[in-house]
């Protein structure tokens, strides 16, 4: 369980790359939740400009990875898991949601606009991170 748990936080992360860390230190009642989630909602705001490189531009997906390994650390860890297991799955659920959610963004912009689909993605990082870290 821990494994899909560490997926599903990397797959966030590949959403969007504060979310995952700012979910996980607020349910531990850490203080940096609250830097972490006020770094998640500039980026909310951030990812709807014209201007910002693609997440699968080599930076994007860098730092995409490396929020999904450490979130998956943080996650298997926190479960008493394997943590080596829980940095891999959270790499590959970050790539999932990189490569995924870019291809599930140009179809939304397609079907209902950008910013809505800029917001939808938003809820369902929101969404699927308060379902992982409350397990």
């Amino acid at each position: 369980m821990d494994l899909l748990l560490a997926v599903a936080i990397g797959f966030v992360s590949g959403l969007r790359t504060f979310t995952s860390l700012a979910a996980i230190f607020l349910a531990r009642g850490s203080m940096w939740g609250y830097v972490l989630g006020v770094c998640a909602l500039a980026e909310y705001v951030v990812d709807t400009m014209p201007w910002i490189p693609s997440r699968t531009s080599p930076p994007g997906v860098a730092f995409r990875v490396v929020s999904g390994a450490v979130a998956g650390w943080l996650i298997t860890s926190a479960h008493s898991g394997n943590s080596i297991l829980g940095i891999i799955a959270g790499i590959v659920g970050a790539l999932l949601g990189t490569y995924g959610g870019h291809a599930a963004r140009i179809a939304g912009i397609a079907a209902i606009g950008a910013l809505p689909a800029a917001i939808l993605e938003d809820a369902v990082a929101i969404g699927l991170a308060f379902i992982v870290v409350t397990r």
